[in-house]
């Protein structure tokens, strides 16, 4: 075992960590992406400072955990970007207080209201066509009214 590590050289920690990115490729997870990066560092460093094998298997242990609160800080930093737009993706949620006018009068507690390009769906007191609502919560594709 110890004649394996011995050969390790410059090349093995290069296509090692070609190898891992390429696994990311086929399952994201982006957990082998930074083990593939510190032994592309470890090998870029081999061929600087020709270090001794158990140096190198040292070397990416410290990179790979290095790496990890390097992956949470990018992670986290990306969150700053959805807290500027809290309502990302949740496109009903950005309706509540809004008013609206019913398309399709409320009866027995169901009708329709068009908002842009959109009919949906609104439950509430019964309304007639042509009243003005308010939306008062948003569940899914159904959202609740009140008269406004």
């Amino acid at each position: 075992m110890t004649d394996m590590f011995s050969t390790l050289g410059s090349w093995n920690w290069l296509i090692f960590g070609i190898v891992l990115m390429a696994l990311e490729l086929l399952a994201p997870g982006v957990f082998l992406f930074w083990l593939g990066l510190a032994a592309l560092l470890v090998g870029l460093l081999s061929f600087v400072i020709n270090p001794a094998w158990q140096t190198q298997i040292l070397m990416f242990a410290i990179f790979a955990a290095c790496a990890v609160p390097l992956w949470r800080r990018i992670a986290l930093s990306g969150k700053a970007v959805s807290a500027s737009n809290p309502f990302l993706n949740k496109r009903a949620d950005a309706l509540v207080g809004r008013v609206f006018t019913l398309e399709k009068p409320i009866i027995d507690g169901a009708g329709t209201v068009r908002i842009d390009d959109t009919i949906w769906r609104v439950a509430g007191p019964d309304a007639p066509a042509g009243s003005r609502v308010r939306i008062v919560q948003a569940d899914g594709a159904s959202l609740t009214v009140a008269a406004a």
